[in-house]
């Protein structure tokens, strides 16, 4: 009652309402649990590994773009935490993970593990990853957000080894971040082979990181 209260306060003046406006009313309510339900639909049925299964979330898999029709990938000079200067293009010759990311994105969350493994898998191999953050207040965010090691949110472990970096409105342009996560593989020659948007399938992605790595 409240809520009618509220939303219609001419209600209450002349004590009665007629028939017509209840129905009115009435559409109005159901179309507006309509609004509430329908986000909630939407998340539930983002990918997600089932309680104790032990499995990976499953993002949609990629192909590698041929080689002839890879674009260069738009090159940038950002510092880390440590005030290190990190050029996208110092990396060619290598493969390159980018992964734009940030602290209040959970799917981001459960691929920086993953991101880890391959870092450490394949490094020796030519693999190089370097991680953008996005979040708007920078290293305020950030900083804390690595000391932790591991995410609360998630329960995945978050002690990137490899180089961390603040994007900014234009490197997002750039790069066509229009959703995150967004995750890209650079292959040897700076050229753009895979730009995957919302999370990757971690098997699939690791097979197109070995094809380039070939």
């Amino acid at each position: 009652m409240k809520l009618f209260d509220r939303r219609l306060p001419f209600i209450r003046k002349s004590g009665r309402a007629p028939a017509s406006l209840f129905w009115t009313t009435a559409v109005g309510v159901l179309f507006i649990m309509v609004l509430i339900c329908a986000p909630q639909t939407a998340i539930q049925a983002r990918p997600q590994a089932q309680p104790g299964s032990g499995s990976a979330p499953k993002g949609s898999p990629d192909t590698i773009t041929p080689t002839s029709q890879r674009k260069i990938a738009p090159d940038f000079s950002l510092t880390d935490a440590n005030g290190k200067t990190i050029a996208l293009s110092a990396y060619r010759g290598k493969v390159v993970l980018l992964d734009f990311w940030a602290t209040w994105c959970g799917g981001c969350k459960v691929e920086i593990p993953w991101y880890m493994e391959f870092d450490k898998k394949y490094r020796n191999q030519g693999l190089a990853v370097i991680g953008v953050s996005m979040d708007d207040d920078g290293w305020k965010s950030v900083k804390p957000f690595l000391v932790k090691k591991k995410d609360d949110e998630t329960g995945g472990y978050i002690d990137m080894q490899y180089p961390v970096v603040i994007g900014n409105e234009t490197l997002a342009k750039q790069f066509g971040l229009t959703e995150m996560p967004r995750t890209l593989l650079i292959d040897r020659q700076g050229r753009i082979a895979v730009a995957h948007s919302g999370m990757v399938d971690k098997e699939s992605f690791e097979n197109n990181i070995q094809g380039l790595l070939k």
